[in-house]
């Protein structure tokens, strides 16, 4: 069956470049603040449907030559070594990715800005690599009591102290890997000096989430609060903006807080007519048209209500792994309570488990593997019918192998009964860890997929398989153990959507 499509990712192009393009024309120059991921935006794809992953691309190419690209990043954060995580790649390494996804484009970077440094020796380091690449890098300092003492701010020491960044673009969109990396702080230090220097330069922010104008509650929203919980971000309803207008819009708890002191600042820098102190509301300072693209509201509720629960099993596997701390496990539950929805509401996880106790069963016919019994799940879509896969561990290979196999046999419409793996080559692959001092025999799923292609050559039913690998993308699956990168790394290549029950594999 077709994936549901809720958002129309044309109709929403149109009117987001169109508001881009009407803010940029009251101003000189546009400091064009952007949330969230700039190539590869997936959480977007999963609770918008028909939303594509690289819309954001898509919507900088229509801005054409007048539109450039800045990163930020902070010191502090390549000194701690900040991990992105849903990519699992550390900031200065997000940012190297970027740039190579970006070039690809055809949207080159103008140049790096290393924020809030204060002489540390990743920075420096990473300033010389970026450097040694043909990129021009930049570095600010931190501003002592910033953002509070406005008189040190708005001062020669404040934002007239950092080495003014040349820019040719009309419209300067500031990205970076992650939240706290001081794309503010560049643009109204920017803005700051191009006013002096008799430029009329101004601030907008461009995020996809939350959308402003549609409720409080709305799945879609809420799954931004999941897909920030451990970092505390919440929704609100703007109180600027309700004041200003009575027009009830959504806005999140940072920019909330920030708003006075930001309007302050900009009263400040600029006129009372001037556009940028029109601004009366965090609201008002957005240009995100994303409600412009739904089209089905159901559609995206449900996808929503569906990340939601991801987010939670994320988030269960960052704790065990010590990513996390249990604020974020306590305020994931208040989101899942809010989005009333449960763990076993994802299809594929009862499966999952199921398919862990049948092993634990059936252990005197060859499942499980030294005590331990895992289950995963994954559910296909053939033509209108929905099916569920299983899989359970044993001694030739994981759970999350059998599953990956028993689906793609599945797909090409082969028996369940069929082997489509030459025995010869498990032997040689089993040889080969032993080889390199690997006790545990079992295939991990880039092993089976490795056996299942070197069986292809001679086997047209695994080629077959082979063949209909792409056609996993977008299923959902589910397993009851941690799973090793063997496993994790190749089912994401694959694109399917993953979750875990975390348990420690302990055997029984």
């Amino acid at each position: 069956m077709a994936r549901k499509i809720g958002f129309d990712t044309e109709k929403y192009l149109k009117a987001q470049v169109a508001k881009i393009l009407e803010r940029v024309s009251y101003f000189d120059k546009l400091y064009l603040e952007f949330g969230g991921k700039l190539c590869s935006d997936n959480h977007a794809y999963r609770v918008l449907p028909g939303y594509e992953t690289d819309t954001k691309v898509k919507m900088l190419k229509r801005l054409g030559k007048q539109m450039e690209i800045v990163h930020c990043i902070s010191a502090k954060d390549i000194e701690a070594g900040k991990v992105r995580g849903d990519s699992r790649l550390t900031y200065e390494n997000q940012i190297l990715k970027d740039i190579s996804d970006l070039a690809e484009y055809g949207l080159p970077i103008s140049a790096v800005v290393i924020t809030r440094f204060s002489g540390e020796l990743g920075a420096l380091k990473f300033k010389q690599k970026l450097e040694n690449r043909g990129l021009r890098v930049y570095t600010k300092y931190e501003i002592k009591d910033y953002p509070r003492d406005l008189d040190a701010v708005l001062s020669e020491e404040g934002y007239g102290k950092p080495e003014w960044v040349p820019t040719e673009g009309r419209i300067v969109v500031v990205t970076a890997p992650g939240p706290g990396s001081g794309k503010m702080g560049f643009a109204m230090s920017q803005i700051y000096q191009e006013r002096k220097r008799g430029l009329a330069s101004g601030f907008a922010k461009f995020e996809t989430f939350p959308i402003w104008n549609i409720e409080l509650d709305h799945p879609v929203n809420i799954a931004y609060e999941a897909a920030t919980a451990d970092i505390g971000d919440y929704n609100v309803v703007d109180p600027f903006h309700l004041a200003a207008y009575g027009i009830t819009s959504i806005s999140y708890n940072r920019d909330v807080e920030n708003f006075s002191i930001l309007k302050r600042m900009i009263e400040r820098m600029v006129g009372p007519e001037d556009p940028m102190a029109k601004y009366r509301s965090p609201t008002d300072m957005g240009v995100n048209m994303a409600k412009e693209g739904i089209v089905d509201d159901e559609v995206c509720r449900d996808a929503a209500r569906q990340e939601i629960v991801r987010r939670f099993f994320r988030y269960t596997l960052d704790f065990v792994e010590g990513n996390t701390g249990r604020e974020t496990i306590r305020r994931m539950d208040e989101i899942m309570a809010k989005a009333k929805v449960r763990p076993e509401d994802r299809a594929v996880v009862v499966p999952a488990r199921e398919a862990a106790e049948e092993a634990e069963r059936r252990r005197n016919e060859g499942k499980g593997h030294r005590g331990i019994y895992c289950g995963a799940a994954i559910e296909l879509w053939i033509g209108d019918e929905r099916l569920i896969v299983k899989g359970k561990n044993s001694p030739l290979m994981h759970a999350e192998s059998a599953a990956i196999l028993n689906a793609v046999k599945a797909i090409a419409g082969l028996p369940d009964g069929v082997h489509v793996i030459d025995p010869r080559v498990i032997d040689a692959m089993i040889g080969l860890k032993r080889a390199f001092g690997r006790t545990a025999s079992s295939l991990d799923v880039k092993e089976v997929l490795d056996a299942l292609a070197a069986s292809s050559v001679t086997d047209e039913r695994a080629g077959r398989c082979v063949e209909v690998l792409g056609r996993l993308k977008d299923s959902e699956m589910h397993t009851t153990h941690l799973m090793n990168n063997g496993d994790e790394a190749p089912l994401k290549q694959l694109g399917i959507n993953v979750t875990t029950d975390a348990r420690i594999p302990l055997p029984t």
